[in-house]
């Protein structure tokens, strides 16, 4: 397959996205999340987003021209960015980036961002915190795709949750990031774009029923993580739902339009993002020390890989040797083979 470089992929990315009526800084924003997606093997938040996205702004289900704004007291710990319908990584970053400085004054600082749209790989948003030197947690809701235990209907999204936490330096931070669904309901839109079925447990058809069809699962929902045995990952998923759209002021999952049809409303869902700094409580000596010996510990057994890890790993390589994408895909950004 042909390859590209990440710049050369960015500015196809916010070239497409700007022709569908996006501002320049939320095409770059934007641009640089999916290629960064897909730097890190993550299809499917990545090029196979930007299709949806052009369509949403074409279509007025995401405002092209929308800046993200903070509301709230300066001062407070806690406070909200308002993303006004727009594309979510302009806001999460502005979220990010206060709380970072809020954190450094308080100890500790939540951001809520409100009437959003869907935001790529959850704990990218956390890099910078990371970078920093401060822990940061990030949870987000989706549109329905999920049952409550024992319930028969999509009521919560597949509500993402993710964690950074720092070390010392030259060592890549710990990266966690796990949608609260057996799988991350993009991995069904990219088995359907590829004609492959999914595994059984995944996910239901619009009667409730099993399904390895990834077409029939998008129309119908996703199973919660271990639903087969528990009503844990339902139970999570309401908690997260309750951080994101109650706490703070943005939609529940049900009633937002779901983000695989061209049609529908502007989701005007939510996402949370917590930074700690460790310097308020143990130190960051103590906190550094305390998480080495943690992972020490971890590694001690030989077939454990720290989370992150790999999709550091692919990260580097694409940018050193590119990116493989097929001749169909460069088509669609208005790039040749």
């Amino acid at each position: 397959m042909p390859i590209i470089s990440l710049a050369t992929l960015e500015t196809a990315i916010a070239r497409t996205l700007e022709k569908a009526g996006a501002h320049t800084a939320m095409a770059t924003a934007t641009a640089r999340a999916l290629a960064l997606a897909e730097a890190q093997g993550i299809a499917s938040h990545g090029v196979s987003r930007v299709s949806q996205y052009a369509t949403h702004l074409g279509n007025g289900r995401a405002l092209g021209q929308a800046r993200p704004v903070l509301r709230g007291d300066s001062e407070k710990a806690a406070f909200v960015v308002d993303a006004g319908h727009g594309l979510a990584f302009e806001a999460c970053a502005l979220a990010v980036s206060e709380a970072i400085t809020r954190a450094r004054r308080h100890g500790i600082a939540f951001a809520g961002v409100v009437r959003s749209h869907h935001c790529g790989v959850l704990v990218d948003h956390l890099r910078e915190a990371a970078a920093q030197g401060l822990v940061g947690l990030a949870l987000a809701n989706s549109p329905s795709a999920m049952p409550m235990a024992g319930g028969k209907r999509a009521l919560f999204g597949t509500n993402p949750v993710a964690a950074v936490f720092p070390r010392g330096a030259g060592k890549d931070a710990v990266m966690i990031d796990l949608s609260l669904s057996e799988v991350a309901r993009g991995k069904l839109m990219v088995a359907r774009k590829e004609g492959k079925a999914i595994p059984a447990g995944w996910a239901l058809d619009a009667q409730g029923q099993p399904t390895t069809d990834p077409a029939a699962g998008l129309e119908g929902m996703m199973l919660p993580m271990g639903a087969a045995t528990s009503p844990k990952g339902a139970m999570l998923a309401l908690m997260v739902e309750v951080l994101v759209t109650a706490l703070i002021g943005a939609q529940f999952g049900f009633e937002a339009s779901s983000f695989f049809v061209d049609e529908g409303n502007q989701p005007g869902i939510g996402q949370s993002f917590i930074v700690i700094d460790p310097g308020a409580l143990a130190g960051q000596n103590a906190y550094a020390a305390r998480l080495e010996v943690l992972i020490e510990a971890m590694l001690a057994d030989p077939e454990v890989r720290l989370p992150g890890q790999r999709r550091l790993a692919l990260e580097r390589r694409a940018h050193t040797h590119g990116i493989e994408l097929n001749a169909a895909t460069l088509a669609s950004l208005g790039l040749t083979a």
